[in-house]
């Protein structure tokens, strides 16, 4: 999630930046930065209502202990109201706290300097190209591959579970956990520390990791436990 200190300092900036993703920043800009406004605005009138409550709650005690009870009985009314007015703001705060980030989590993650502008693949910039790529021979496709050696099974998988949920059998399943094993072990050699987090997470973690709120279509949600 962008920081709002950040969006408040390179607004036009921001909006120019995402625009290489074919994202539109204008209008949610504007409602983050109105309601950031808002939001300051209210915490301020807030922060004043409780420090002045304060202030009367020490008066009061003071005039009491003086003998003055009527003027305390005064400025104990006026700590009643602010009360109230600071209940009210509270309120005021927190939705529009909630309508802010609402309007927040919408902004996507500004792409790198190094990417860029296009719409589709031809834009692309090529990074690398080998000397020469090698010749096609006359290759079996992958599926006829896997089912001559019987080391994929799509049509059980797709009784299983569905279409893109292929059972690996034999040298299949162990070559899909030699990969992952492979893997694990360069990276580790690179410096990385392997770790190995629960497959279900909070709604909390997916909006800090941008899943949430925009690709619950993407994802498998257990009710019972709102975890993802």
């Amino acid at each position: 999630m962008l920081q709002l200190s950040v969006l408040r300092e390179g607004k036009e900036a921001i909006i120019k930046k995402l625009a290489v993703k074919n994202f539109d920043a204008t209008e949610p800009m504007e409602k983050v930065l109105s309601l950031d406004e808002k939001r300051r605005v209210i915490q301020k009138e807030l922060d004043s209502c409780l420090s002045y409550q304060n202030q009367l709650a020490k008066e009061v005690g003071d005039l009491f202990k003086q003998g003055k009870a009527a003027e305390a009985t005064e400025q104990k009314e006026k700590s009643i109201a602010l009360k109230e007015t600071s209940r009210q703001l509270s309120e005021s705060l927190e939705k529009t706290e909630t309508e802010l980030n609402e309007w927040l989590v919408k902004l996507p993650n500004v792409p790198s300097e190094q990417v860029p502008a296009g719409k589709t693949p031809t834009e692309n910039e090529v990074v690398y190209v080998v000397d020469k790529l090698p010749e096609a021979g006359k290759g079996i496709p992958h599926w006829e591959l896997a089912s001559k050696y019987d080391i994929i099974d799509f049509e059980l998988g797709v009784k299983i579970t569905g279409a893109g949920f292929p059972v690996y059998k034999g040298k299949g399943a162990r070559l899909q956990r030699a990969l992952i094993n492979f893997f694990l072990d360069k990276a580790t050699e690179a410096g990385y520390k392997e770790v190995q987090p629960p497959i279900l997470i909070n709604a909390a973690s997916g909006f800090g990791t941008g899943q949430l709120p925009d690709k619950e279509g993407q994802m498998y949600f257990v009710g019972e436990d709102n975890f993802y």
